[in-house]
This record gives C-alpha cells, sequence and structure tokens, in this order.
C-alpha cells in the first residue's frame, strides 16, 4: 500500500522526523514524486516539523513534476522554517530553480544566502550555464565566485566547458577555462578531460581535442575518454579517423559499450565508408549490442544513407521491436533510392500497426523527396500533414514542404504553403528566397529578402548565401556586392568560405575575372576547392587560359583526386585549339587513373525511380534500346532529309 494511501492513525505514532525523512527520500527514490509531496503534507498534518535534510528531498520531488506553483509552495515553507538559511537548503532551492528555468528567482535565492560554499556556486552556474541566452551571467558568476576566494573544483571546470560547447566562436573562451583548470590542479582529472575533448570536438578543434586525449593518464584513461574522440571525429565526418580510434581502443585492451558502436556506425554514412561501416557491424553482432533498439536504428540509417537499402531492409525486417526513428530511417532509405512506391507502401504499414509519425519523420520524408524530385509522394505527405492538426501547426514541417515545392519546381505550391503558416520563422523565409533563385526567378527571391527585413526577421548565413546565389544567377553584380557588404556591417553575420565562392562566381560571370582573382588574393582565410572552383569555371566561360592554369593548380595543390579541375583545362584549352595542353592533362588523368563521372538521370515508372547514366551500356536489354534509339535516330534524319527536299522544290 502506498505511504500516502495509509489511515491517518498509522502515522499518529511515528513522532520521529528521520522516519519521515526516510520515507520522503525512498520515495523520490522510487520516481513516486507526487506521493513525495502528499507523505509531506500528513507529516505536517500529524504535527511534525521538517528540518534541514526534508526540503531537498521536496525539492528534488518538485524538479521532476511540470506544476510551477510547487516549487513557490516549498519555497513559502522554507521561508517559514528556520532553515531559510541553511545552505544545504538554499543550494537545493536554487537548483530546482535553475532547473525549471527560472533563472532570476535562481539568482534571487543564491543573492539572498549569507553563506556559500561551491556546492552552491557551482549550482547558480550549472544553471546560468546551461541556458542558451545565460552563458555570459554563467562567467560574471564564475568571476565573482574567484572573488569570493572559493576555490572551483572539478564539476565548476565542467559546466564551464560545457557551457563554452553551446555558443558559437566560443573556442577562445574554451581555451581559456582550460588554462584556468590547469592552474588550479585539474588538468589531468579526467572527468574534466572527457568533458574538454567533446567541447573541444564541437568547436572543430580535433588537434587540442587529440592533445588533451593523449595527456590523460594511461591507468585513468575510460571508455568514456576514447568514445569522445570517437564521437567527435564521428561528428565532424571523419570516418578514417574514426575507424583508427575504433582499433586503437580496441588494442588497447578497452571494450567498446554501446555508446562506441553508436557514434562509430553514425560515422559512415557514406558509400566509400561502408566497408567500415560492415566491419564495426560485425563486431555489433558479435558482441549481441544488434538486439538494442537504437543500435538497429543506427544500422539502418547507415546502409540507407550509402545506398545499400537492401541491406538496411535486412536490418529492418529482423528488429523484433520498432519505434518512429525505425520508421523513420527505412522509409527515408527507400526515398533516398528511388523507389517511391515501397516507401510509400512501407508509410502506409507503418500506420497500420499503430506507430504515428511524427514531425521528425515527415521532415526525412520530405527532404528524401527533395533529393530526388519525387513531387506526387511530397503531396500525398501534405495529405497527410493536413489530416493532423498538431503537424500542420509545426513549423518544421511547413518548412520542410516549402524545401521540398521549391526543389521541385512547383514554386506555386511551396508559395502556398509559405502563406498559410500562422507562424513563420527565418528558416521559412530563406526556404520560399532559395526556391525562388533555383527556379529562375532571382527579383521575386530578392523582393522577398526585402520584404523579410520589413518584417523584422533577421537572416542568417543561410539566407544570405540563397541571395548571393540569387544574384550570381541573375548576373546582379552590383546587388551582389551590396549585399555581401551588408551582411557584415549591418547584421554581423561573417562570410564563410561559400559566401565568398558566390561573390568569385559572380565577378567570374560577369566578365570581372582578374578582379575575382583579386578578390580571392584579399579573402581573410585560405580559399578552398569552391572559391578556386568557381575561378575556373568562369575561366572556362571566357577561355581565360593563364587565370584558369593557376586556379588549376591551387585546386591540384587542394585534392589532386579529382577529375573536375583536369577536365576543365582540358576544355580551355581545347577552346584555344592548344591540342598539346589537352594531350597533356587527359595524360595526366590517365597517370592518375582519374576518369569523370557521367550525369545521372532518375526517372518515375509506376511509382518506382530508375536510374540511369550518359553512355550507360549496363542495362539488361541494353541491345534492344540502343536498336531503337537508332532506328529512332535514323528516322528523324530521314524526316529531316524529307524536310529539306520539300523545300527545295
Amino acid at each position: 500500500m502506498p505511504w500516502s494511501s495509509r489511515p491517518l492513525n498509522y502515522f499518529l505514532n511515528q513522532s520521529t522526523v528521520a522516519f519521515w525523512n526516510s520515507n520522503i527520500r525512498a520515495t523520490v527514490g522510487n520516481g513516486l514524486h507526487g506521493e513525495a509531496l502528499l507523505i509531506y503534507r500528513r507529516m505536517k498534518l500529524v504535527g511534525i516539523h521538517p528540518d534541514h535534510l526534508t526540503f531537498p528531498f521536496l525539492l528534488k520531488a518538485c524538479a521532476k513534476l511540470s506544476n510551477v506553483y510547487l516549487p513557490q509552495m516549498i519555497h513559502t515553507h522554507i521561508l517559514k522554517s528556520p532553515f531559510s538559511c541553511d545552505v544545504f537548503v538554499a543550494t537545493a532551492l536554487v537548483d530546482l530553480y535553475a532547473k525549471a528555468h527560472l533563472l532570476n528567482d535562481a539568482e534571487h535565492v543564491f543573492d539572498e544566502m549569507p553563506h556559500r560554499d561551491v556546492v552552491a556556486w557551482n549550482a547558480i552556474i550549472i544553471g546560468l550555464a546551461g541556458d542558451m541566452g545565460s552563458h555570459g551571467r554563467a562567467f560574471d558568476r564564475f568571476q565573482k565566485m574567484r572573488l569570493d576566494e572559493i576555490k572551483p573544483d572539478s564539476i565548476t571546470i565542467i559546466s564551464l566547458t560545457q557551457s563554452c560547447a553551446q555558443k558559437q566562436d566560443a573556442l577562445g573562451l574554451l581555451r581559456a577555462v582550460h588554462s584556468i583548470g590547469i592552474r588550479i590542479g585539474f588538468g589531468y582529472n579526467v572527468s574534466v578531460s572527457n568533458t574538454l575533448i567533446a567541447s573541444y570536438a564541437k568547436c572543430q578543434d580535433l588537434g587540442s581535442a587529440e592533445s588533451v586525449f593523449r595527456e590523460i593518464p594511461q591507468a585513468t584513461k575510460s571508455v568514456v575518454s576514447w568514445n569522445s574522440m570517437i564521437a567527435g571525429f564521428g561528428f565532424l565526418g571523419w570516418s578514417f579517423e574514426v575507424a583508427a580510434y575504433f582499433k586503437w581502443m580496441c588494442q588497447d585492451g578497452i571494450r567498446p559499450d554501446l555508446s562506441t558502436f553508436l557514434s562509430s556506425l553514425s560515422a559512415f554514412g557514406h558509400s566509400e565508408d561502408l566497408v567500415l561501416g560492415k566491419i564495426i557491424h560485425s563486431l555489433v553482432i558479435k558482441v549481441a549490442f544488434d538486439l538494442d533498439i537504437s543500435v538497429s536504428n543506427t544500422l539502418i540509417s547507415l546502409y540507407s544513407k550509402s545506398g545499400d537499402v537492401i541491406a538496411a531492409r535486412y536490418c529492418f525486417d529482423g528488429m523484433t521491436e520498432r519505434n518512429c526513428v525505425s520508421w523513420t530511417a527505412i522509409i527515408s532509405g527507400y526515398c533516398k533510392a528511388g523507389d517511391i512506391n515501397e516507401a510509400m507502401n512501407l508509410f502506409h504499414e507503418m500506420e497500420s500497426t499503430g506507430e504515428r509519425a511524427d514531425a521528425v519523420t515527415v521532415v526525412a520524408v520530405l527532404s528524401a523527396c527533395s533529393l530526388t524530385g519525387f513531387v506526387e509522394f511530397g503531396r500525398s505527405m501534405e495529405s497527410y500533414v493536413m489530416l493532423n492538426n498538431k503537424l500542420m501547426e509545426n513549423v518544421m514541417v511547413c518548412n520542410g514542404l516549402i524545401d521540398m515545392y521549391a526543389k521541385c519546381g512547383s514554386i506555386s505550391d511551396a508559395r502556398r504553403v509559405f502563406e498559410s503558416m500562422k507562424g513563420r520563422n527565418v528558416i521559412s523565409w530563406t526556404a520560399l528566397i532559395a526556391g525562388y533563385a533555383v527556379n529562375g526567378d532571382f527579383e521575386e527571391g530578392l523582393r522577398l529578402f526585402s520584404l523579410m527585413l520589413e518584417q523584422k526577421f533577421k537572416p542568417n548565413h543561410v539566407t544570405f548565401l540563397c541571395v548571393l546565389q540569387a544574384c550570381t544567377h541573375g548576373g546582379l553584380l552590383e546587388r551582389g556586392r551590396e549585399l555581401f557588404d551588408t551582411m557584415t556591417k549591418r547584421f554581423s553575420v561573417e562570410p564563410r568560405l561559400e559566401h565568398y565562392a558566390c561573390m568569385v562566381d559572380l565577378l567570374g560571370r560577369r566578365g570581372k575575372v582578374m578582379e575575382a582573382l583579386e578578390f580571392i588574393r584579399k579573402m581573410p582565410m585560405e580559399p578552398d576547392c569552391g572559391v578556386w572552383g568557381a575561378l575556373l569555371g568562369s575561366c572556362i566561360i571566357h577561355q581565360e587560359t593563364e587565370v584558369g592554369e593557376y586556379a588549376a593548380s591551387r585546386l591540384f595543390e587542394l585534392d589532386s583526386n579529382v577529375a573536375v579541375p583536369y577536365v576543365a583545362m582540358a576544355n580551355i584549352y581545347a577552346s584555344k585549339e592548344r591540342w598539346e595542353g589537352v594531350a597533356k592533362v587527359r595524360a595526366m588523368m590517365r597517370r592518375k587513373g582519374l576518369k569523370k563521372s557521367g550525369g545521372q538521370s532518375i526517372v518515375q515508372v509506376n511509382g518506382k525511380g530508375h536510374s540511369f547514366f550518359v553512355d550507360d551500356r549496363v542495362h539488361p536489354e541494353g541491345s534492344i534500346v540502343y536498336e531503337v534509339l537508332d532506328s529512332l535516330g535514323f528516322h528523324l534524319k530521314m524526316e529531316q532529309k524529307m524536310e529539306d527536299l520539300f523545300s527545295l522544290l
């Protein structure tokens, strides 16, 4: 029988506060948070006064209940008790308000504390550090903590480190926290080091992450340390490094856990990494982790992204338990493979099992439709969304519909969805602007951008990329220059490499190849393949041999195993009838074993996508196909000759 359901007479003889505290603590420990508060109520009814141990248990229960009035009620009781100045009680109250995101209340309680220890300071710093908009306040508190001569502990450093990882361009701040940690003696603390590794990885500084990892003493290096490194490389998609660290970990005698396998498998999302993914999969089976639903979902996603939908389906069919993520992964796999008919069948099967598609499922399917151009399946998804009010009101879903229709060429449908939205965000505007730019209506895209600014929406780096692309394809050089300058001067958005590539492309398309080259030389960062590729593309258009040779040489330095710059240079030489140059480039390609990949198209037949390439000769009925094509070509030539003959008569 629950404690709160027992008759009042049962409690009358229980006169010690320790008895009540013990039962409240046990109830909270068992997850019965509401019942813990009822026991406290019984305690008050029988006349037992709480002590400084009672309130922290009650506050912990309140933190788990979604009722904003309960913390305030317990806070009132604390103020009426002799324990309002107790450090233990006040710290628990600060922690509660922080977890409830009532940060002003947490700071008020903290400031009223007559005495504070390191645990109290950690409670307020952790609360502020966990809130996206309060990182600065967390560091201000840390400075005051140092002024109060309270020595930080490992928890302080960990919370500040995690806060840095959530901020943009916070690498300098993270290094400062790291140096403080070393100075006060936590340089070799394994928990601090693991957090630093994960945070450096999120800041894309894997060199520092590796340095921290290698400085951890071998005796204290845990599986979490290895997982942090593997997850960091996986976060950036460095699959080779993930495999190397996984092998090194096993050689060091560290047994991989569930997190190790999940992080490793998540890194192998490309077809060239599929062999590595299969090796990890075999190890997953060996240690029986393949029965875990999260591992199965990751495997389905791995094979789907790699284009091996048969293997993905094998993993899916072998699952004893499935959730919405499982269905989403396999449906997305079939969409990407172009088998829309099977994707729709699976979607309906999912519905028949009682598993309702959520916003993530719908957006994943819409994204797959965007990539493959299957607008009809996208329309059926919109019909499904319209039958579900919660999905129709979801901004992420509506943005997915706009993006899908725009990329499939149905810009009028994208505009219809946009106009029907009750609440829009910057992604909604950006998706529609990008849609108009992609579909050739550059003026409307720029008009929408101006309207977006009028309605007080702040553009982000993706928005500016879209409007710059609109200017590029529309040949609007001066407008592009104006927008590029506006990024930093008005909106404090620092241009990225892709923005510089757009400007180089815009200048080059207008024939200003030398100006584009000078623009590259003045860049505050090292140009990448995209920037030099844009310049080389302009050189092809305007037959600028010397600048083209220079751009191609820089591309060769960055990546000599890509065929595109070689082909581009061969085309430039051919346009100038410099056949010795063409022969030289082709010889270089043969020596490196490079081949230009052919163009690919997808055609829908009876709801199923069929892909084919330029000069594709592998079709099982290829001889018949090309015989028919040759026949059609012959008839067209004869038709043309007959027309020419009749025109002479």
